[in-house]
């Protein structure tokens, strides 16, 4: 889980351009721009999957939660 000290997350913009997976074993995606703060679920990301090229809104926390690929 993340911590709860806003000032640990990393700055939203420096995670563009890079890569993630949805869990363990779930498709790649890349992180591509960022979104408008959700009143309660933090900021959003735009990220673009992989397999498909289908852009998605997704939670920075969940990014933060997924692992990162090579």
């Amino acid at each position: 889980m993340l911590d709860a000290n806003p000032s640990a997350l990393p700055e939203p913009r420096s995670l563009i351009g890079t890569w993630r997976r949805f869990g363990p074993i779930g498709p790649v995606y890349e992180i591509v721009g960022t979104r408008k703060q959700l009143p309660r679920g933090g900021p959003l990301m735009r990220v673009r999957v992989v397999e498909t090229g289908e852009e998605i809104d997704y939670l920075l926390a969940d990014i933060l939660d997924d692992p990162k690929e090579r």
